[in-house]
């Protein structure tokens, strides 16, 4: 909304500050600015307040606002007077306030940095978390300008006031004056104002989620007269799965008389059925979906499923269609799944909802599954139910306008019937807080992410999100630095999902092998091997091998101490005619259930050659049985999501960290401990099998860190300048920086990293070979000579670098050689610098990305490297744990570590830099790229030899303000 011509001109109507939000049952509102066009809105609001809370706010009986009050409440500056509204169908239902004062308490301008702050929630939107939200919102806008504290004055019965500002995690004072609490808050964030954010934000998203996948009662509006169509298809859908909830047809073409259609009501308008209506299916034409959605949002429906299609995927006119439909569900306080949707599932009991396209309702189960295409949804939904897995909850957001991946993370986190979260993601509309919320989901159940659309420009259409520069290598380096398991295609994700959701983690990568085929055995012990594992020797049954045998040999691997994991391999009998057998699959599943059941948790896969009935026995549901457990049984972290032994009621806690594959748990269940034996994947080769436990054997182990995690050592402290940075990078980037920033000359760049104790090997100019001699006379012989023209820049290759030159004939030589191969002096910017000591070559690097955040990355130096893509990456801000893994995760490492003979580097140094670097860039937005090139690595020490910085004014954190929903 903009301001009048009466608004004060001279500050802008500061649109940045409208959000929509989500609050704590679910439903949605919109926070903005008031404006002098908001008096009559006001007036309204201000009707249906109580008396008492009107008594609260104004410490005296108030029944209704003078015409002074309005033009007071509804005239602000934005900067020393502020007033914000909540508003749900463009009402008010929350007003919020503040005025800067002096010390004195009186009103004032800047550089006073206090204000007085008053709040004022219609009595029938209380206990919604609106006032919680409003003072996030209002908290930050304070901040914005230049006001560090709130003062409030509040009345000692006014309990829900006093512990909205109690509860928000803020420094505060308070004391008792004059009949009143008087409550100061400072307003810079601390760890427990955003942990208290972050726990909100995902209570109410969550929530927001429930609403839609369990509703009471679901109206499908555009149910056609006849047979066929989508919104028929979805209403008998609903139906075949047996939703417990009432059921609604919708159409404005049904005749007058018209009672019911397939058994069910059928109303020409959401108004004529009379009752609460939790969730609209929406199957109409995209012309006339802003007319049900009125309807919708008027009559009090929760949440909306929009299967019509027609708009961001149809271009620039349709992409406008959706934002506007966003806006006008928001602004009923709904939320959307769609447009262009498939729809959802929800198997509980207690539901049993169908509301898509898929003609059944997949068996239960305790997967999650959110897919980002139709097409995906049905192959995926047709791929479970033909291996015999089930599902909890099952959605196909389309366009994802609004809710997204995210939003069901939020919801998957606590979800009890729920162990393992697949997504298929066709684009990241909020990268850092994807990665955010999928670290803390998977340190209770694990992830499993595959991403479609994986190169630079093919963001499908549909889709509006921000543009992220990464290349897609740095992504997955950074999910799996969140504990995603990202695999690469659908038929993997469903490989990963079944083992994670039914078979205990890994202790390790300890893998025994046996089965009835010799060559199956050792294709997958080669599997084995080409993921890292450590896969004992196949043992090998023989084609004679009966159910018996296998059931004997897996119980004996199971017992076994010096084993994580077990694969078997089987293939039909040969009768005694030389007829494959094929029908006893049945038979070897119940011996290999059996084996399970009375063994150690650990997990175990199926490969599998034609043998009829094995698969589908394999999947089917055991029962609970008694565990015979030995003593030193191998420990488990459980079936994901949920502690081995016990039904998943809650999430569990990380597990506790194992120093290495194999050590033991200290808290074993006692032996005849009762276990629920999971369903035993099977798979048709030995590499997808290998490959989806190779998965769960690094997620278990990303697990067993993730339980203690890393720290930033506190000695970096000492050795570090904060303000002396921060005072340094205000007088490079001026008063008014240039938005597009600027990088630093050479000694700049020096300057601040040595704020932060990073030395850079200095350099000297060389316009000529006098200039040269004279340089090499200051710095000291040996020296180097080297290129700098952006060309040959780090291209030793190409011959621009000359090493070792211990005296000034030599140099005087390398001159000449180096202007008549590649030159004159000019071109090439010459420069001299003292030899550092031997060592190896390493790159280190961080830079800002709008949309996934700082990013640490690490790699060796030269052109074999850069292109085969051997390069790390990390979060900022890294830990001491981050910085090990980085430098050891590259595919180079062996190199650093003493590789054919050499002598290993100093890896600790290694690992110091790179904090170091984190740190500064976390410490100063304003830094927006670092490159430290070369970084040689001796054996004692290492030495920067160059250096580039670049600083920009700091880009906005959407991640570290109020929450607020994606607006695209």
């Amino acid at each position: 909304m903009q301001p009048s011509p009466e608004q004060s001109p001279h500050h802008a109507y500061p649109d940045h500050w409208e959000a929509d939000v989500v609050l704590r049952d679910g439903g949605t509102a919109r926070i903005r600015p008031i404006t002098t066009d908001d008096a009559d809105r006001l007036v309204s609001f201000y009707e249906q307040v109580s008396d008492e809370s009107k008594y609260y706010r104004f410490f005296a009986p108030y029944p209704r606002l003078s015409a002074k009050d309005v033009h007071r409440f509804t005239h602000h500056d934005y900067v020393d007077r502020v007033g914000l509204a909540v508003t749900v169908g463009g009402e008010f239902i929350a007003t919020v306030r503040f005025d800067r004062i002096n010390a004195q308490g009186r009103p004032a301008s800047a550089p006073a940095d206090e204000a007085e702050v008053a709040f004022l929630v219609q009595d029938a939107h209380q206990g919604r978390g609106v006032a919680s939200t409003l003072l996030e919102h209002i908290a930050a806008v304070a901040r914005e300008r230049g006001i560090r504290r709130f003062a409030a004055e509040v009345l000692p019965a006014n309990n829900k006031m006093i512990k909205v500002f109690r509860d928000a995690g803020y420094t505060q004072q308070r004391s008792f004056e004059d009949g009143s609490v008087h409550l100061t808050l400072d307003l810079e964030p601390t760890a427990e104002s955003l942990a208290v954010q972050r726990a909100r934000e995902q209570r109410a998203e969550a929530r927001s989620v429930q609403r839609l996948l369990a509703p009471g009662s679901v109206a499908v509006i555009g149910a056609g007269r006849t047979p066929g169509g989508v919104g028929r298809t979805v209403l008998r859908n609903l139906l075949g799965a047996g939703f417990t909830g009432r059921t609604y047809a919708v159409n404005s073409a049904f005749a007058a008389d018209q009672a019911t259609i397939d058994g069910v009501p059928a109303h020409r308008s959401l108004g004529e059925i009379g009752e609460p209506v939790d969730l609209a299916v929406v199957a109409v034409p995209a012309d006339r979906v802003p007319e049900a959605v009125a309807d919708c949002g008027e009559h009090g429906v929760q949440g909306l499923v929009v299967l019509s299609a027609g708009y961001a995927e149809w271009g620039a006119e349709g992409r406008e269609r959706q934002r506007e439909l966003v806006r006008q569900a928001r602004s009923y306080g709904m939320r959307i799944i769609g447009p262009n949707a498939f729809g959802i599932i929800n198997n509980s009991e207690a539901v049993r909802l169908n509301a898509s396209l898929a003609p059944e309702r997949p068996a239960s189960g305790r997967i999650g599954l959110f897919t980002q295409s139709g097409a995906i949804g049905i192959a995926l939904l047709s791929g479970l139910y033909r291996r015999g897995a089930g599902l909890s909850t099952f959605i196909s957001a389309g366009n994802r306008a609004d809710i997204s991946g995210n939003d069901f993370l939020q919801y998957w986190y606590e979800d009890p019937d729920t162990d393992v979260a697949l997504l298929y993601l066709e684009s990241l509309g909020n990268p850092r807080k994807f990665t955010r919320l999928a670290r803390r989901t998977a340190a209770v159940k694990p992830v499993v992410v595959v991403k479609g659309a994986r190169h630079s420009g093919s963001t499908p259409p549909g889709h509006a999100v921000p543009v992220s520069r990464i290349p897609d290598a740095t992504v997955s380096a950074l999910m799996r630095q969140a504990g995603v398991i990202r695999v690469d295609t659908v038929t993997e994700m469903v490989d990963a999902g079944l083992l994670l959701a039914d078979q205990p983690l890994p202790a390790g990568g300890r893998v025994a092998i046996l089965g009835n085929s010799e060559s199956l055995g050792l294709l997958t012990y080669d599997a084995c091997l080409a993921e890292r594992l450590r896969p004992r020797p196949p043992v090998d049954l023989t084609t004679a091998a009966t159910p018996q045998d296998f059931r004997d040999a897996l119980a004996e691997a199971l017992a076994d101490d010096g084993c994580d994991a077990v694969v078997v391999t089987a293939i039909p009998w040969v009768g005694e005619n030389g007829e494959a057998e094929t029908g006893d699959g049945e038979v070897l599943a119940t011996a290999l259930h059996a084996a399970a059941a009375t063994g150690p948790a650990k997990p175990v896969a199926v490969v599998h050659v034609e043998i009829g009935g094995l698969a589908e026995a394999l999947a089917a549901a055991t029962s609970t049985v008694a565990q015979q457990r030995p003593a030193t049984a191998s420990p488990a972290i459980g079936v994901p999501g949920r502690p081995a032994g016990r039904p998943a009621t809650a999430p569990a806690a990380p597990a506790p960290d194992k120093a290495a594959d194999g050590d033991k748990a200290a808290d074993d269940p006692a032996p005849d401990a009762p276990r629920t034996v999971g369903r035993i994947p099977a798979y048709p080769a030995a590499e997808r099998a290998v490959r989806a436990l190779a998965e769960a054997v690094r997620y278990a182990q990303w697990r067993r860190q993730a339980a203690v995690p890393g720290k930033v050592p506190e000695f970096l402290d000492d050795t570090i300048d904060e303000p002396a940075a921060a005072a340094l990078i205000d007088t490079l980037l001026g008063r008014d920086p240039d938005p597009r920033g600027r990088p630093l000359e050479h000694d700049e760049a020096r300057e601040l990293l040595a704020c932060y104790g990073i030395t850079v090997r200095p350099t000297l100019p060389a316009p000529g070979p006098e200039e040269a001699v004279a340089a090499a006379a200051r710095l000291g012989y040996p020296v180097a000579l080297k290129t700098t023209a952006p060309h040959l820049r780090h291209r030793a290759d190409l011959g621009g670098v000359r090493l070792d030159l211990d005296g000034e004939a030599a140099l005087r030589r390398a001159y000449g050689e180096l202007t008549e191969l590649l030159g004159k002096p000019a071109e090439l910017r010459p420069v001299v610098q003292s030899m550092a000591p031997r060592g190896v070559d390493t790159v280190v690097r961080a830079t800002i990305d709008p949309a996934a955040g700082a990013v640490l990355s690490f790699g060796l130096a030269g052109a074999p490297s850069e292109l085969l893509g051997d390069t790390a990456h990390r979060l900022v801000p890294a830990t001491d744990r981050d910085a090990a893994e980085l430098i050891r995760s590259i595919r180079a490492a062996p190199v650093l570590f003493g590789w054919r003979g050499s002598a290993p580097v100093d890896t600790a140094a290694l690992e110091e830099l790179l904090l170091r670097v984190s740190r500064l860039v976390d410490d100063h937005p304003e830094v927006v790229s670092i490159a430290l090139e070369p970084v040689v690595v001796a054996t004692h020490g290492l030495t920067v030899l160059g250096a580039s910085v670049r600083l920009s004014p700091p880009p906005a954190r959407t991640d570290l303000g109020p929450r607020r929903l994606s607006n695209y």
